[in-house]
């Protein structure tokens, strides 16, 4: 459950602090992805493919780390 507190009427930067939160927790991302039905195939692909997108953003940070 995400929840932010409005200080000072202040709306506007809660609602930049909401969203902030949001995202960082994935809930517009997944909100997208339930907008339409996805088949499990297509959803074992896309699963592979973000994990191997992360391993190479690990792999390329641990080598710029290295220095190789």
């Amino acid at each position: 459950m995400v929840s932010v507190s409005v200080r000072d009427n202040n709306v506007d930067q809660a609602l930049k602090v909401l969203k902030k939160k949001m995202q960082r927790e994935g809930i517009f991302r997944e909100m997208k992805l339930r907008r339409n039905y996805e088949k499990p195939s297509e959803r074992k692909a896309r699963e592979k493919a973000e994990s191997v997108r992360r391993w190479r953003k690990l792999d390329r940070k641990r080598r710029e780390r290295e220095g190789v």
